[in-house]
């Protein structure tokens, strides 16, 4: 897959390595955030995501809602608080709802706060504390938690648009995320020596990650006191040593060559600048903004910052899945059940329809950026227009969260489908066909409202929670919502998808496609090795405390629980001793044993996950003494797990004979006085055949799981 570039990025870049060494120091320095903590890094550390659960809720925000349900500030998410919505039998069709919560599991950004300035060589700007009415705990304020969830940054290259509604515009404007509908942008250039720079307009694409990434520095929900500016940014980021208090891996792919013995590096902002980008866009005389002068460095770094970034970001490409091998012609890179879920995935699950081309999104440049618009049968029937690669799939009720269907600051549609409805359009789709106005009976209506950004699937196994709500927990929880329709399809089925119905996997195929989303893994991205490494990166994970009592730092607000991510070279975790890393809501700890069934023929099993999310390890142990069968694995995924319960699945030995595959679940259903522990297994050969399944009371046994 190539990776999508600026086809005039020549015009601006002039060093492309320099402009990726400086986008990878930008990205991960903790001093850009207003707090001098939080960095683009801090909601993207973990395969390009964030898999923290303290005071990783937002209540209904823009649906209104600043109520919690779910759990309240400073909240540690459970795997027992997963699905948000819960039905009576979560694989049925239509099955009742039976508990909701329209909160949303995102990412922790920012104190509430007002911006007042910056001093030079000092990392954290100077604000004025607001009390957050939203996000305290008893009155003492705690981080805000964006409204909806983060996804990943890993391969976001390939994208049209970004964010979830897409208003991290195809077009960079060199400032704001809204491309060329933003009226107020331009940059700065040099026309000739002893001249000031001359405001130009310009037009950058494809460069949606550029739009993208110039938007979170100035959120007063993400990284920035509100009200910040980006040339008060950089007039803060060019005093400072790069990475000053962070380790920088002498091994790491990009930076390594100027890391420090202790932190940062040997560069400086300016410095960097100068080499990366062409000089007509930083040599110049100061600039006046807004009554206040600035030099044209500081002037354009919105434009430096965007595009830098970009590049950065344009290396995380993830394409060496054992999927991507099979695909290529290893036929031994995929196990039965793998391959039985990617048949599933590409005809009766009807994932490909939205999941489609190898980005595994219809949001692509190849094919979004192709054909914009698109005419679809609703899901009640009737005939639209809708932004190709943007879907309502019933996840919440629409009015909760309209998505696509918003609008930018300027009061300009999100979408395009709407932008090409105005008089005059601000947008014409020249591969719609036949043209916008000539079906009468699907042209005049929209269907934008509730719709989303596809997500490309690469490393889904280790980027939950799941959907733009963040209200899935696991993979298979994903997989079920499907399975039966959605949760809210009836609600939205004026906007609806058509392909979102119920499909009628069985449990078996259900396992079966999870297998297959499992094994879309780069396992480069599971140990953060290059170009995946990075340097090391403390974040909150909310404030020492729970939620319903944290320590008060003085001010109003709580002392933040700060954790280390560590710094890694190219060669990742396992060269700085640390394991992969996990999914979220990993279990931590169960064991067992015991024996099924009664009589002279049992069934001996035992089963030990004595890890933690960090370090998962274990062994599954299974003897059946009548049917003569012993079964061994000593490699297994999570599929699932709750307080009492856990599923596991992997590759497996059945009488010293491997390429089998099984899934095996174990609960303790804490019931004091009762002997009620369950265990159950099934074992596929490489055809996908069961040849063997046990299940049972425990008797005797001593099983215990355990959740972090």
């Amino acid at each position: 897959m190539p990776v999508p570039e600026p086809r005039n990025l020549a015009d601006f870049v002039l060093d492309k390595a320099a402009a990726i060494r400086l986008g990878k120091a930008l990205f991960w320095d903790m001093q850009a955030g207003g707090d001098g903590i939080q960095a683009c890094a801090s909601c993207h550390f973990h395969a390009g995501a964030d898999n923290r659960r303290k005071n990783q809720i937002s209540p209904g925000l823009l649906g209104g809602d600043t109520t919690f349900q779910v759990g309240g500030p400073n909240y540690t998410l459970r795997a027992r608080d997963f699905p948000f919505t819960r039905h009576v039998d979560e694989n049925a069709a239509s099955s009742p709802i039976v508990s909701d919560a329209n909160d949303v599991a995102s990412s922790q950004g920012v104190f509430d706060s007002t911006f007042v300035g910056v001093t030079p060589g000092r990392a954290a700007d100077d604000c004025t504390a607001v009390a957050d009415p939203v996000f305290q705990v008893h009155g003492i304020t705690v981080r805000r938690v964006e409204p909806r969830n983060t996804p990943s940054m890993v391969n976001a290259a390939f994208n049209f648009d970004n964010f979830w509604d897409g208003r991290a515009d195809h077009i960079f404007n060199g400032v704001s995320p809204f491309g060329d509908l933003d009226p107020t942008a331009h940059v700065w250039k040099a026309i000739a020596p002893g001249l000031p720079p001359e405001a130009t307009q310009v037009q950058i694409e494809p460069a949606s990650l550029a739009s993208q990434a110039v938007g979170p520095p100035l959120s007063p929900f993400e990284m920035s006191c509100a009200g910040r500016v980006l040339p008060k940014l950089v007039r803060k980021m060019l005093s400072l040593t790069p990475l000053a208090a962070q380790h920088v891996d002498a091994g790491d792919s990009v930076l390594g060559p100027f890391a420090r013995p202790s932190t940062g590096i040997n560069a400086t902002y300016p410095d960097m600048i100068r080499t990366a980008f062409r000089p007509e866009w930083w040599s110049g005389g100061p600039v006046a903004i807004d009554g206040e002068v600035f030099s044209h460095m500081e002037a354009n770094f919105s434009l430096f910052w965007g595009l830098a970034i970009q590049l950065y970001e344009s290396t995380l490409i993830a394409n060496d899945s054992r999927v991507d091998r099979f695909l290529e012609g290893d036929s031994s890179a995929l196990s039965a059940l793998e391959q039985q879920g990617m048949n599933l995935f590409t005809s009766t699950g009807r994932c490909i329809n939205c999941h489609g081309g190898p980005e595994l999104t219809n949001a692509s440049v190849g094919n979004a950026g192709n054909q914009r618009l698109e005419r679809m049968v609703m899901g009640n029937g009737g005939c639209a227009i809708y932004d190709n690669g943007f879907y309502n799939v019933g996840m919440r009720p629409t009015a909760e969260d309209i998505g696509r269907g918003g609008t930018d600051p300027f009061g300009n549609p999100l979408s395009d489908t709407r932008r090409a409805m105005r008089t005059p359009p601000l947008f014409v789709d020249p591969a719609l066909s036949p043209p916008l106005g000539a079906n009468p009976q699907c042209d005049q209506r929209a269907n934008v409202d509730g719709a989303f950004k596809t997500p490309a699937l690469r490393n889904v196994e280790l980027t939950g929670p799941y959907f733009h709500a963040g209200g899935k927990g696991t993979l298979r929880q994903v997989v079920q919502f499907y399975n039966r329709g959605g949760d809210f399809a009836n609600r939205n089925i004026d906007n609806l998808d058509p392909d979102i119905q119920p499909i009628g996997l069985s449990l078996n195929e259900i396992d079966a496609l999870v297998a297959f989303l499992q094994a879309l893994t780069d396992e480069r991205t599971r140990q953060d090795k290059a170009p995946f490494d990075h340097p090391s990166l403390l974040r909150p994970n909310g404030c020492i405390g729970n939620d319903n009592h944290v320590e008060d730092a003085g001010n109003g607000r709580c002392v933040d629980d700060m954790e280390e991510v560590p710094a890694v070279g190219a060669g990742g975790r396992p060269d700085a001793g640390l394991v992969p890393l996990q999914p979220f809501l990993s279990i931590s700890k169960m064991r067992g044993s015991g024996v099924l069934g009664a009589g002279r023929q049992m069934s001996h099993f035992g089963f030990n996950f004595n890890g933690t999310e960090e370090a998962p390890e274990g062994k599954v142990r299974f003897r059946d003494r009548g049917r003569q069968v012993v079964i061994t694995s000593d490699t297994f995924t999570m599929h699932e797990s709750t307080e009492t319960c856990v599923r596991v699945w992997g590759p497996a030995v059945v009488n010293d004979t491997s390429g089998f595959s099984f899934t095996a679940k174990g609960c303790d259903h804490r019931q004091p006085g009762v002997d009620h522990d369950t265990f159950e297994i099934t074992v596929w050969n490489a055809a996908g055949a069961v040849v063997y399944a046990n299940s049972g009371v425990l008797s005797g046994g001593n099983l215990q799981a355990f959740i972090r």
